[in-house]
């Protein structure tokens, strides 16, 4: 009987040998990941043993690499892998914790509904408060803020973080939400914004999180950036990423000139309305950005010469341009979530 899939999906794999970066479809089974160059692929690429395994989530291994957490198994060898944001990383690294556990205990892999309690500091669910965190009515609001002749876009500070944990009595006092805010910071669910927040993270200080006015942090997905000294041309650049981000992940995109199919990594963004993509292995800036106010996007099933495709999942999205572009989703449940998204933004978005 073959092993259980939990998870698949895209993640970016660090190779063993020369080191690089690539976006791998991996596939958590109940004893093992196997990771494939392609999903089409019928044979894995590697296999990674979970008996004895352990896992490190955050891995913060590499500096400016995101959301990355690492395998370790009972040979000493480490495997990274990296996913596109925040929430997906944690599911992974949940299942994955989750299946070397029950290997130890000689348990089958089942998903249980469980409520855990946060009225004790020590039994707070940092990704649930994260969530209520990031509520667009009841949550921290994102503002722009000044200082030192710089704006920093949708970010908050560090004393209105612990009101927030205070007033919603997440904690007990400030000292409480100091520690929580810390754990938070720790995890990956803030991130600091400017330099008095980044000392502080770098520092060796019991608390890396400032309970100050001028300490900036933010959401590691809600699209901050930084301005200093901007041109009128660097202004309207930026203004593409002023949006709201409401939707991530990996997509295959096909190229428009050699027709080739690459893993990208896609950030959809509303009011301005822009679907930027990126490489996947890292690239902070985006290899390009289609405008979608007006936009049209539908399911393909079929290729231009009426034929059904060998693809699936396939969708195409039609600019106001008549710009056309071809883009692969992993399930048909996911393409129609994509399309929706899409939808949405280019009816709502400027």
């Amino acid at each position: 009987m073959e092993p259980k899939r939990i998870r698949e999906g895209y993640l970016v794999k660090r190779g063993s040998v020369f080191n690089t970066w690539k976006p791998m479809w991996v596939v958590l089974l109940e004893d093992g990941i196997e990771f494939y160059k392609k999903k089409s692929d019928n044979s894995p690429k590697g296999m990674i043993p979970l008996k004895g395994s352990t896992l490190t989530s955050p891995c913060q291994d590499f500096g400016k690499r995101m959301f990355v957490f690492k395998i370790t198994t009972t040979k000493q060898q480490d495997h990274f892998f990296q996913a596109a944001f925040l929430e997906e990383r944690d599911a992974w690294v949940r299942d994955t914790k989750k299946a070397i556990k029950c290997i130890e205990g000689g348990q089958k892999f089942a998903r249980k509904s469980t409520r855990r309690s946060i009225r004790l500091p020590e039994t707070i669910d940092l990704g649930a408060l994260y969530l209520s965190m990031k509520d667009t009515e009841k949550g921290i609001k994102e503002l722009n803020l000044e200082k030192d002749k710089k704006i920093f876009n949708h970010c908050f500070t560090g004393n209105c973080v612990i009101d927030w944990l205070v007033s919603n009595q997440s904690v007990r006092n400030r000292q409480e939400g100091l520690m929580i805010a810390s754990s938070l910071l720790n995890e990956g669910y803030l991130q600091p914004a400017g330099d008095m927040s980044k000392s502080a993270v770098d520092g060796t200080a019991e608390n890396p999180f400032l309970d100050n006015p001028d300490a900036f942090y933010y959401f590691p997905d809600s699209g901050f950036f930084c301005e200093e000294n901007s041109s009128d041309d660097d202004v309207i650049l930026k203004e593409e990423f002023r949006g709201v981000i409401i939707k991530q992940g990996c997509l295959l995109k096909q190229g428009h000139r050699r027709k080739n199919w690459k893993v990208r990594k896609f950030i959809l963004r509303e009011d301005p309305a822009y679907l930027h993509y990126y490489d996947p292995a890292g690239a902070e800036d985006p290899l390009g950005a289609i405008h979608l106010r007006g936009c049209v996007v539908t399911s393909v099933e079929s290729n231009s010469n009426g034929r059904k495709s060998e693809e699936e999942n396939l969708f195409e999205i039609i600019t106001a341009d008549e710009v056309h572009y071809f883009l692969q989703a992993a399930s048909p449940k996911e393409r129609t979530e994509w399309i929706k998204a899409i939808q949405v933004a280019s009816r709502t978005g400027k």
